[in-house]
């Protein structure tokens, strides 16, 4: 079996992003949140995303954006629920196991439910 590479450069992180955002615009739940909803430009979303997980596991200073904010916005317009949290986290943590392995990908398994966690219990009701 081969050995699958750690998330701890940009362009592991890029393949990372694109195939969760593959997996999740199929996603019966959460594919409506992301196309109708948040009306998501993947062409501008996804380096944004990929430039959020730089951040968080390789310390680039290139996202500045409040994310906390982002999701309030979008809560505001259709309520985010429980099953939405653990669907996305659920899909994450698929992407993630499924290409790659080691310190780097299992920090981000760790921040992502952390993320899902504190996202559910700080949005308004």
């Amino acid at each position: 079996m081969p050995v699958k590479p750690d998330l701890d450069n940009p362009q592991a992180i890029a393949q990372l992003v694109g195939a969760f955002y593959q997996r999740l615009l199929k996603d019966d739940l959460l594919a409506p949140l992301f196309i109708s909803v948040a009306a998501v430009d993947l062409p501008k979303h996804l380096p944004l995303i990929c430039s959020y997980w730089e951040k968080l596991l390789l310390g680039s200073k290139d996202y500045n954006r409040h994310t906390m904010n982002i999701h309030r916005a979008l809560n505001d317009q259709q309520r985010l629920r429980p099953d939405d949290f653990s669907r996305w986290l659920s899909l994450f943590t698929f992407s993630v196991d499924e290409q790659f392995n080691g310190v780097a990908a299992n920090r981000a398994k760790h921040l992502a439910t952390q993320i899902a966690a504190n996202m559910q219990q700080t949005m308004p009701e």
